[in-house]
């Protein structure tokens, strides 16, 4: 008898991991098949999908499982999952991650927010969501929000065994990291108990959300009209929000002595300036504050400040909007126009 809750046409149960690169959903991805496959002898297949190999790009990561009798013939990226894992609450920004969502499958989330704002974000209709602040539990036992994920996603696969993951955890870390087997195997624990869920009522004519597969922009097809620029410069509704960890640097200009340390290893220019004039009437460089539009939450800033003027904070909505200072840049004027 199989021990598959549920299964595609196929004969497959399909998790995929929405995440940024730096997150651990690789990783995590394996250490789950891993679980199913020596923990209870399923069939299971995984590998990831990412475009270039750095820190806040997106990532997704596909775990299939079956019964032993059933040959693993699909290598396919999965499009209509009955679990989803999104690592990273402000990717619904840039990528669609409920794509393809069974609604009668479960999107568990790494968030601290409540359930309505999750749904409303993901344009979520119907189903089960999930929500653990897999970032806090990372923060606190010295981990990454992977281990945390998986403790979720256990709770949710309630056919795999937690016993096996530990098991797992140990394996992954004990050779290399040693001294984080036992923070790891907490934070997986945390994941599996502090997961909560709530279910909205999906009515008998549901069906899956449509799968759209993302076109690319430089086909002969879909390319725009030579000599069309559809971002001048920078675009003014770019939000980085969906590349960043969780958290920002914060600003306080109070005890800022304007060394521009910060501005000499911060990769992006993100640091805005301003000309005053000082007692003894010299035209100084002051540190006005961050322009978080392009800010991607590297933290190398906080490394480099001799002051405590910058300090590390988790990055809540709407805190980058309210406390950002915008670059201005000057108009260049040619001839008689702009």
């Amino acid at each position: 008898m199989s021990i598959l809750p549920t299964k595609n046409e196929l004969g497959f149960f399909e998790i995929r991991l929405e995440s940024i690169g730096g997150l651990g959903a690789n990783l995590a991805g394996k250490m789950l098949a891993e679980s199913g496959v020596l923990g209870l002898g399923l069939n299971g297949a995984n590998f990831s999908s990412y475009g270039s190999e750095k820190k806040g790009s997106p990532v997704k990561s596909f775990i299939r499982f079956c019964d032993p009798e059933t040959e693993i013939r699909a290598h396919s990226p999965i499009e209509e999952p009955h679990v989803i894992g999104v690592f990273h609450e402000a990717l619904y920004k840039s990528v669609n991650v409920t794509s393809g969502f069974n609604p009668n499958g479960t999107i568990l989330v790494n968030s601290s927010r409540d359930f309505d704002d999750v749904k409303r974000d993901l344009h979520l209709e119907y189903g089960k969501l999930a929500i653990v602040d897999a970032l806090q539990i990372a923060v606190k036992e010295k981990t990454k929000v992977n281990t945390a994920m998986l403790g979720a996603l256990f709770r949710i696969c309630d056919f795999l065994d937690p016993d096996a993951m530990r098991n797992v955890i140990r394996k992954t870390f004990e050779k290399k990291y040693p001294h984080l087997v036992e923070s790891n195997i907490r934070t997986f624990d945390r994941g599996y108990d502090e997961v909560k869920f709530k279910t909205y009522e999906t009515p008998q004519d549901a069906h899956t959300n449509l799968f759209l597969r993302p076109r690319s922009t430089l086909g002969y097809d879909t390319q725009t009209i030579g000599g069309v620029i559809t971002a001048q410069g920078n675009s003014l509704v770019k939000d980085l929000g969906g590349s960043r960890q969780g958290f920002l640097p914060k600003f306080d200009k109070d005890s800022c002595i304007s060394c521009a340390s910060c501005d000499a290893v911060c990769p992006d220019l993100c640091f805005v300036w301003d000309k005053k004039v000082n007692k003894k009437g010299r035209t100084i460089m002051s540190l006005k504050g961050i322009d978080y539009q392009y800010c991607k939450g590297c933290l190398k800033c906080l490394e480099a400040c001799p002051t405590s003027a910058l300090s590390s904070v988790r990055e809540t909505e709407g805190f980058a909007e309210a406390n950002q200072v915008k670059q201005e840049f000057p108009f260049i004027t040619t001839g008689g126009g702009l």
